[in-house]
């Protein structure tokens, strides 16, 4: 037991170190995968042997039982607001444009009886207030502001919080009550907002919604699943009080070596002109910033001197929140109309009457999908709120229905893709609608063209992102097959006018050589691979649910690329490990008439591969096996592994899951294994693996 102990004491130590190099330094040691694996392993332990488990161990972030509600919390100190300044865009100096912060400036120098004077400068979080009592270094309770002087009780839901940490670090006092901000990082946001939407579920508004809802949610589980973050920035009741350095700056330093995070942005600035400068720098840099902000916060930075000045009302004297303009604003929703994304994605997008949005004008907005309109009931002639946050694409919140003008009518996806004429469909349980005319959208033809010449599908060497750019844009390529007709001369010229677009210097004799010297490289990689295989084809075509695993078992099943395209839903889910969703979709693609063209094009192109009989399922000793390989292999390539092992008849397959058989597990193989790992699935090292082939005739 002692060694189980000494274990647990150790995941604990390394995991709380890791939380504080990630949310704190911003100096991660260790990968996600690690940081998961070692968690993994402290849940194991503790649920094992239950009296090894703490109070504050990390595993404690993964949430408890539901709650029946939030009780209130009495606050030692009250949370107080801040007064306002805004920035008045008619004033014709610093003074008459921040006419608030030069009072709050003017009136300090006033009452503390001098002019020189230090502040601390800071962000002003978009989220949710916490007030955080630590005692003897463990975290005992969390509560929401509130009305200032009662908050909600939420400790349950802020201990699922990575960022802060359930024992402080180093010598804290006795008692050490923390406020901050909890906020909803923008690449959070998004991503949760991504995984809503593709699940049919209502998104997040913003990231300030985000925080606030994420953390008042009645089951801490939930919580703990929000991308949820947070920043300290001041101080509560402090037992003994002398503990506490003496100035606002020294107090953020001071947490941060507790373990507590702060954000990089604080400043000290030494008059009103830098305290504007500050504002407008961090105003410039809002867009780049992770987090939503909605204003800058000036405070006198001695403690000292806060006190002398006192409060007022319900705000403190001392300090001054500096707001940003307005992220949300009302205009009118002219149009509706569809933008095709790269992967024929549909996305509505909001024509707007330009209005000015946190300082940007803005004319069109996202409405993200038919779901999302239909749950806004969005119509064309409709009062609408949008939203500008940070570098987010503005998109329409809500609709102000008594404002809505009569005989609107209901908006609808159309039912053909504006750029191509091909049908836009919907497939059960997707939320997203898409175009079908992958291979001959103009919209998604820069992405079909990528995917098609990369090493695994064409291989066509050369042909990467900017030279795709240029044959698209000065339109020497429409289609897939147009690579085909491509001359050296066709490639030089699109070389120059890509490079005089760009404002390179006037070609030289030597530049003009190295360009005609690419372009017949190109040209001669685009003529091999001309010959290919039917499962390169597949692949190469980028038909959603077709990887290259999923291609191969088509061509060998139906042996010719007729008899694919020939075959019903009800004759592709024969195929192994082909379901309702990728038969459908498989089904979509060659009944459509612009990508039947595109293929004729091909073949006529001099495009060819060897077809034949269909084949019989795998033979061998491997018959049946599901196989994936992670890491790298020292003695071949893995895709020469997978290779060997489908000589073998195993089926190669991407990713882990129940299905798998097997795990070969090279150097620095990641996720995978720690998945294999999990699910208690049986994992081979290179050795083991070369030892199989070479039993079974196959080594390198």
């Amino acid at each position: 037991m002692d060694a189980l102990a000494a274990r647990a004491a150790e995941l604990r130590r390394r995991l709380e170190e890791a939380n504080y190099r990630y949310y704190v330094l911003d100096d991660p040691d260790i990968a996600d995968a690690e940081y998961d694996a070692l968690l993994r392993e402290l849940q194991a332990l503790e649920a094992a042997h239950p009296e090894l488990a703490r109070p504050d161990s990390p595993t404690r972030t993964v949430g408890i039982a539901p709650q029946s509600g939030f009780a209130e919390v009495r606050h030692a100190l009250p949370m107080l607001s801040l007064a306002n300044g805004y920035e008045h865009e008619d004033g014709h100096d610093d003074a008459s444009r921040f006419p608030e912060a030069a009072d709050f400036v003017r009136r300090a120098q006033a009452e503390l009886g001098r002019s020189e004077l230090v502040f601390s400068a800071e962000p002003k979080f978009d989220g949710l207030a916490i007030n955080l009592r630590y005692e003897r270094g463990a975290l005992v309770q969390a509560a929401t502001r509130g009305d200032g002087s009662v908050g909600e009780d939420v400790t349950a839901n802020v201990r699922t919080i990575r960022a802060i940490p359930l024992r402080l670090r180093g010598t804290p006092p006795e008692v050490l009550e923390v406020r901050g901000e909890v906020v909803m990082p923008k690449a959070g946001l998004e991503a949760f907002n991504r995984r809503a939407l593709a699940h049919g579920e209502k998104p997040l508004a913003n990231p300030r919604n985000g925080a606030a809802g994420s953390l008042r949610q009645l089951d801490p589980k939930v919580t703990a699943q929000r991308p949820l973050a947070f920043f300290a920035y001041g101080l509560g009741e402090v037992q003994p009080a002398d503990a506490a350095p003496p100035s606002q700056s020294r107090i953020l330093q001071w947490l941060r070596t507790l373990g507590l995070p702060v954000s990089p942005e604080v400043a000290v600035a030494h008059s009103f002109a830098e305290l504007i400068a500050y504002y407008r720098g961090l105003a410039a840099r809002r867009a780049q910033l992770p987090y939503d902000i909605d204003g800058v916060v000036f405070k006198l930075d001695a403690v000292a001197d806060q006190e002398r000045l006192g409060y007022v009302a319900r705000a403190p004297r001392w300090a001054l929140a500096q707001k940003f303009p307005a992220e949300e604003q009302e205009t009118v929703l002219e149009a509706i109309d569809v933008q095709i994304g790269r992967t024929g994605a549909v996305t509505p997008v909001a024509r707007l009457r330009p209005v000015q949005v946190a300082g940007v004008t803005v004319t069109n907005a996202t409405l993200h999908n038919a779901d999302q309109v239909a749950r806004l009931d969005a119509r064309v002639g409709d009062t609408v709120i949008v939203r500008r946050a940070g570098d987010v694409i503005p998109e329409v919140v809500r609709v102000v229905p008594d404002r809505r003008p009569p005989g609107t009518r209901p908006w609808h996806m159309p039912t053909h893709c504006p750029e191509c004429g091909s049908r836009i469909e919907r497939l059960d349980g997707e939320v997203v609608a898409r175009c079908t005319g992958g291979l001959v959208c103009p919209a998604q033809r820069k992405q079909a063209l990528l995917h098609f010449a990369s090493r695994r599908a064409m291989d066509i060497v050369g042909l990467g992102e900017r030279q795709i750019d240029g044959l698209v844009d000065f339109g020497y390529v429409h289609g897939i097959a147009d690579l085909y007709r491509l001359t050296v001369a066709d490639l030089v010229a699109m070389k120059q006018r890509q490079d005089a677009a760009a404002g390179s210097v006037p070609e030289t004799v030597k530049a003009g050589k190295v360009a005609t010297r690419w372009a017949e490289n190109l040209v001669a990689a685009i003529a091999r691979s001309r010959s290919t295989t039917l499962e390169r084809l597949l692949y190469a075509l980028g038909i959603r649910e077709v990887g290259e695993s999923t291609a191969k078992l088509l061509a060998r099943q139906f042996g010719s690329l007729q008899a694919l395209m020939d075959a019903d839903e009800a004759s592709l889910q024969q195929v192994p490990d082909i379901g309702p969703v990728a038969a459908t979709r498989i089904a979509h693609f060659f009944a459509e008439p612009h990508n039947r063209e595109a293929l004729a094009a091909l073949r006529k192109a001099g495009v060819h591969w060897p077809e034949g009989a269909p084949q019989r399922a795998a033979q061998g000793p491997l018959a049946g096996k599901t196989v994936v390989l992670t890491g790298t292999l020292a003695a071949l390539t893995r895709e020469q592994a997978g290779e060997r092992l489908e000589a073998l008849g195993a089926k190669v397959a991407g990713s882990v899951s129940k299905k798998t058989s097997f795990v070969v597990a090279g150097a620095d193989p990641g996720s995978k294994l720690a998945r294999a790992q999990e699910l208690g699935i049986e994992v081979w090292d290179e050795a083991r693996l070369l030892h199989e082939l070479r039993r079974h005739g196959q080594a390198p």
